[in-house]
């Protein structure tokens, strides 16, 4: 990706609270009009990241780009930043309206412009009606659709998002989750969103970039990160229900795991691995079938059922390992705890990692 294509560039960016290290060498890229997710839990970073991009944190060491200029140690204004936090952070003495107008009114912009931008905002944030209300009258929703708006209302480069639909409930979260989309291809612009939710990070973004301990593991896409996950922090935190993690060691022959289930055959030999290491096989529920006719596989007993409608996943155990599998709801039916059943596995969709440090073998 070339620089001028950039409309974010942290290189290194480092920063410690005392013997806390908010950010290590955090390096990462944005090109211009993406939608870009910081993804992972609590205290990895992600709200740390996003008050560096906006001026509000200075790093240690590193380097902030935006647009190809060095912002790392200048000021807030200029940056055609604004960022949405958490809390929602409105006036609650003043009015929808003047919510809105407030960043322009500081800006020092016409009262007759100030005007035609808050009418244009919030009609198309549907708040026309409610503009002349304080932000305790109005509902979770129509709060954000306000900070949301006075961010958007300043005609931003880059707008950071900071969890911003953690405080809504379900219907309104997937109501806002399409706004955003729907903004994002509007107005074409970059934004950068923080979120500890998986479903957030995978319907939203069109590159995710998956944190730990204020470092970025791995960048993609949705289907990068589900079908090629680099290490077992990335493979355990993409997908629903959770890849399955089968621990062993490598048979003599790099091509064979030797578990508690029995010996988990490769589709191929393992070129970069060494006998008798220990491993770990990940397996997508998705991958795992019962036996049919005439079929071998291992002989396992049903735990549990958990039906979600069109499928049900089903719960096996073998070897002390237990294992989830989805299945279509036909065919579940009739199946029982306690049940024996003979379980295969696709060894074409093993995910084969070191136990050493997690990282894929090759």
């Amino acid at each position: 990706m070339q620089a001028g294509n950039n409309a974010l560039r942290l290189a290194n960016v480092s920063k410690s609270y005392g013997r806390v290290r908010a950010l290590e060498n955090l390096s990462f890229s944005v090109a211009e009009g993406r939608f870009f997710v910081l993804f992972g839990p609590s205290s990895v970073g992600k709200t740390t990241t996003l008050r560096t991009i906006a001026g509000l944190v200075t790093p240690d060491q590193g380097r902030v780009e935006i647009f190809g200029k060095d912002w790392t140690h200048k000021p807030i204004a200029g940056r055609g930043v604004s960022m949405v936090f958490q809390s929602f952070a409105l006036y609650p003495h003043l009015t929808a309206y003047e919510n809105f107008a407030y960043p322009l009114v500081e800006e020092g912009v016409s009262r007759a412009e100030i005007d035609r931008r808050v009418k244009e905002t919030a009609a198309m944030l549907k708040l026309d009606k409610k503009i002349d209300r304080k932000p305790s009258t109005l509902s979770g929703g129509e709060q954000q659709r306000v900070a949301l708006g006075r961010s958007l209302i300043r005609r931003p480069k880059v707008l950071l998002l900071d969890e911003p639909l953690t405080n809504l409930d379900a219907k309104l979260r997937h109501d806002m989750r399409a706004e955003l989309k729907r903004l994002h291809r509007q107005f074409g612009l970059t934004i950068v969103y923080a979120t500890p939710d998986e479903l957030e990070a995978l319907s939203m973004g069109e590159e995710i970039a998956v944190m730990r301990d204020g470092g970025v593991v791995q960048i993609g896409t949705a289907d990068d990160l589900y079908e090629a996950p680099r290490d077992l922090y990335v493979a355990g935190k993409i997908g629903s229900p959770h890849m399955n993690m089968i621990k062993g060691k490598l048979a003599n022959d790099s091509a064979a795991l030797e578990s508690a289930i029995g010996p988990l055959r490769f589709a191929r030999q393992l070129k970069t691995a060494e006998a008798g290491e220990a491993a770990v096989v990940g397996i997508r529920p998705n991958d795992i079938r019962f036996a049919g006719k005439g079929e071998q596989g291992f002989h396992a007993n049903i735990a549990m059922l958990e039906p979600l409608g069109d499928v049900t996943v089903v719960s096996v155990e073998s070897g002390g390992e237990t294992l989830r599998m989805v299945l279509p709801e036909s065919a579940a039916t009739g199946l029982q705890p306690g049940q024996q059943a003979a379980v295969v596995l696709d060894p074409s969709k093993f995910h084969i990692f070191r136990a050493s440090s997690g990282q894929v073998i090759a």
